[in-house]
């Protein structure tokens, strides 16, 4: 039992402060649920309860520091909370199948553009809001409120990467932001999970608390060295999350 909380919460800490910086944290702290013996469908439970306090966590520091653009975000949140449910509602009659392998082939090529362009999202080039930015804002918000409610893995590079490719916000800022709308869809599938008894509190409690620790630290880390912290690890995630859907894939 003490072994099982150590592995959770220390693998949860490192989850919440990599996905703090540029997503992908649940590539770290689903498995270590299921590492130490909790079933799928309460490991992924439990993994939004604690997910869901961390990524709150790091959406009040990241607003806190000024990063997150309330102008935007506020027509986005409804999108996400109404396209997270439907996706959520989707997932129990809808094969995931054929969206695991286009999802590979889209997060590789997010990884593999941003990694060769070098200047993207290293500097903030917003301009403003407009009725045509907002409406794909909101389009955005809901495919992707969809995709995480139905499937999940990679949702925050895909939010980060077209936040920075619509609106032009750098790596710090598209990270804040894509944090809110993270928040949302996770929120909105954890009210699932929990009408349906599928939260193990006695790992998600202490799992949540190390993972809201590390997500306050992640957060300042991304805040204080910007783009050029934040832009290699995002890569790196997206990568590694396509690594893991080739594992499952084979």
């Amino acid at each position: 039992m003490w072994l099982n909380l150590f592995i959770i919460c220390t693998l949860g800490f490192l989850a919440a402060g990599v996905d703090a910086i540029a997503g992908g944290g649940g590539l770290i702290s689903l498995p270590a649920l299921l590492m130490v013996g909790v079933p799928p469908h309460l490991a992924l439970g439990t993994n939004k309860f604690a997910a869901s306090m961390a990524s709150l966590n790091s959406s009040v520091a990241f607003a806190r520091s000024g990063k997150v653009q309330f102008s935007l975000v506020k027509w986005q949140i409804p999108f996400t909370f109404i396209g997270a449910s439907l996706g959520v509602w989707a997932v129990l009659g809808v094969s995931s199948a054929f969206l695991n392998k286009a999802v590979l082939i889209l997060i590789l090529l997010v990884g593999i553009y941003t990694l060769l362009h070098k200047n993207l999202g290293m500097e903030n080039k917003f301009e403003g809001l407009n009725s045509i930015n907002i409406a794909v804002g909101c389009l955005l918000a809901l495919a992707l409120g969809f995709y995480d409610g139905f499937f999940g893995p990679g949702t925050g590079s895909f939010l980060i990467f077209s936040l920075i490719t619509i609106f032009g916000f750098d790596f710090v800022v598209a990270s804040a932001n894509s944090k809110v709308l993270n928040f949302v869809s996770n929120f909105t599938s954890l009210l699932l999970f929990a009408w349906n008894g599928k939260i193990l509190l006695y790992y998600g409690i202490p799992m949540a608390l190390f993972m809201v620790l590390g997500s306050l630290i992640g957060t300042k880390l991304a805040i204080n060295y910007g783009a050029e912290l934040v832009k290699p690890i995002f890569v790196t995630m997206s990568l590694l999350v396509a690594a893991k859907l080739i594992y499952q894939a084979l």
